[in-house]
């Protein structure tokens, strides 16, 4: 009789040798912890919470406001090129060395300890840029040293985000072992504390009266906006502090030493093999349907990336009708867009506590199939709203209600398949690979591949594709909706509904 675990193997063929990847990779066998209670998972979960509190404001505030120091339209995506480019890199390379980490107080709290002291640093950098900028000799409309202070912190803050997250969802695949159900729940708990993060960032993001409760940030060098974003970022930083705290104090884990245990040393892989190496190596034996969730990945963050870099620049720009730096429409519409994704945010946590029901009746690949389907309806609604917005000839009058309110709901009902996003395909990818001998940290490394490279894809190409097209953000919108729509079909076509796979019938 098969049994749950065996039916969920990988077929034998499609597996390493026995014991060949940890032989190879220099990872002996470990104990897995003992079942640790949900509220303990919720806890470790929390510091979800903080990274996504600062990433809230990142994504609503900071493409406006690189536009603000100067930096066009057309080369504002590639500023967050960095974002991709540390994923691609920082979070595998976390999550390789997390497998491995031999220190006394885990393998992923060290990690998430100092990715998380490297998002404080980062965020003081970005808060202060045009200080920082003024003091090393900005003057007028000049702001290139703010600019290039800016840009120092933004990299160190997506590199610091990329070591902290990877970490944290290995951790929480490390505390629930082998049990799926209870892995799929921590990645429910991951994503709705990332839902909470968001709700508070971008509700501190739409209040533009920040700089009256702390006057010291409005300077010579930073106005009101600048100030706003500034103080924004302060509150961020007392946010993350508390939150690291309660996930490190909540997690016990279990340190590796040298010796396995059969009481011999572990080899090392460096003497053997590089880590990039490694990482690509381990393609070789992923089964058909991972390389399909990769797949449906990378279109899927295709769609969601474009949105990700413009969505307040496309609500005060396409919507408000304004321009940078040009009168309050622009910023006004920022204010809303962002108060658009605090109920995107509120509507992903709801959704992260339903996703286990909805995952168990439908199966969690038809469910991802169906939300990326709703991805794309919901971001050609966005190119209706543009299209009737732009037939009307209002000046540098606010837009009519009706659009505004059509706008903030397209926002809203985003979060539904944002929430599963942010947490289907880890869940799959880690119950699918585990019997490969991956550890938890590489397995997250291999899913990021399908994350990052479209990413870096989209921040290339995102601002020159919409200048070849005039201008706006309509274009990148465009392909969003046709990658979304691509990937929702191949999901509910190629990922098997069942989430017990049959095992092939190996004869000797």
């Amino acid at each position: 009789m098969t049994t749950p675990e065996a039916a969920r193997e990988v077929p034998r063929q499609n597996r390493p040798p026995q014991g060949q990847y940890h032989q190879l990779h220099g990872l002996g066998p470990t104990a897995r912890p003992a079942k640790v209670r949900l509220r303990t998972l919720l806890r470790v979960a929390s510091v979800a919470c903080g990274i996504q509190f600062g990433w809230a404001l990142q994504l609503s505030l900071l493409t406006p406001y690189v536009q603000e120091l100067g930096i066009p339209h057309k080369f504002a995506s590639i500023i967050w090129l960095c974002g991709p480019l540390s994923g691609l890199f920082v979070q595998p390379l976390a999550g390789h060395y997390s497998d491995r980490c031999t220190s006394r107080f885990g393998r992923r709290r060290p990690f998430i300890l100092v990715g998380a002291a490297s998002i404080v640093v980062a965020v003081l950098i970005i808060g202060f840029a045009a200080d920082i900028g003024r003091l090393l000799g900005d003057r007028g409309e000049s702001k290139m040293r703010a600019v290039v202070v800016f840009v120092i912190g933004f990299w160190v803050l997506d590199v610091a985000n990329n070591m902290t997250q990877g970490p944290c969802r290995a951790l929480l695949a490390d505390l629930t072992g082998k049990d799926h159900r209870r892995t799929r729940v921590a990645n429910a708990y991951f994503s709705l504390m990332m839902a909470i993060g968001n709700i508070l960032g971008y509700a501190t993001g739409a209040y533009s009266n920040w700089y009256k409760i702390f006057p010291f940030t409005v300077t010579s060098a930073c106005a009101v906006n600048c100030a706003n974003l500034k103080a924004a970022f302060i509150i961020d930083i007392i946010f993350i502090i508390a939150t690291t705290f309660i996930s490190l104090s909540a997690a016990h884990e279990q340190p590796l030493t040298s010796l396995d245990s059969s009481g011999e040393e572990r080899p090392g892989s460096s003497e053997h093999e590089t880590f990039l190496w490694e990482l690509f190596g381990t393609l070789k034996y992923l089964p058909g349907t991972v390389w399909v969730i990769l797949l449906v990945t990378a279109l899927t963050w295709i769609g969601w990336f474009p949105f990700l870099l413009f969505d307040t620049d496309w609500m005060g720009r396409e919507i408000y009708g304004g321009e940078p730096n040009d009168g309050k429409n622009y910023s006004r519409g920022v204010r809303m867009g962002s108060f658009g994704l605090m109920l995107n945010s509120l509507v992903l946590g709801i959704t992260s506590v339903l996703l286990e029901k909805l995952c168990r009746k439908w199966g969690a690949g038809f469910t991802w199939g169906l939300s990326n389907i709703l991805l794309a309806l919901l971001f050609v609604g966005m190119l209706i709203i543009t299209a009737i917005k732009s037939s009307m000839d209002l000046g540098s009058r606010l837009p009519p209600d009706g659009i505004v309110i059509a706008s903030v709901l397209a926002f809203t009902f985003l979060g539904v398949p944002l929430a599963i996003t942010y947490s289907v395909p880890y869940a799959m990818v880690s119950a699918r690979i585990e019997s490969l001998g991956l550890g938890q940290g590489l397995s997250m490394g291999v899913l990021n591949l399908a994350i990052v490279i479209p990413q870096v894809i989209v921040s290339i190409g995102a601002g020159p594709w919409d200048q070849l097209f005039g201008g706006g953000n309509s274009p990148a919108i465009v392909v969003a909706a046709i990658s979304a729509f691509a990937g929702g079909i191949i999901a509910i076509v190629a990922i098997p509904r069942t989430r017990v796979e049959k095992p092939r019938i190996v004869h000797h």
